[in-house]
């Protein structure tokens, strides 16, 4: 049960070494699917909701990080709309977007805030 992995709000949903620089995992946080990615440039973090709102599947897990202008994005790899990894936002679509979720690196783990 997650509530026996929580400390103080953050949860470890994967290993450091599950991430792959330039790709991204799926992982569980409660009843949610999030997409956890990590860069390739400077291995930074993000985590957004799994969920492409456009295509209606769990897939930005397996988009393809880049950038576009100064925004770093996921491509959704159904029909390629760009989600700002530090906002959420779609960048073709201003009324679609993800959740975000607050994601750090802590001890080997990648760990996500958990807001029951």
């Amino acid at each position: 049960m997650i509530e026996d992995v929580i400390v103080d709000d953050w949860v470890k949903v994967c290993e450091t070494s599950d991430l792959i620089p330039g790709t991204g995992v799926a992982v569980a946080l409660g009843k949610e699917q999030v997409a956890v990615f990590k860069l390739r440039k400077d291995e930074a973090v993000y985590a957004i909701s799994n969920y492409d709102p456009i295509g209606k599947a769990n897939v930005l897990s397996r988009g393809i990080t880049g950038s576009v202008g100064d925004k770093i994005v996921v491509s959704s790899p159904l029909y390629k709309q760009h989600f700002d990894l530090k906002t959420g936002e779609c960048l073709e679509d201003e009324d679609a977007s993800v959740k975000t979720y607050a994601v750090r690196v802590h001890e080997g783990g990648i760990q996500l805030q958990y807001n029951s």
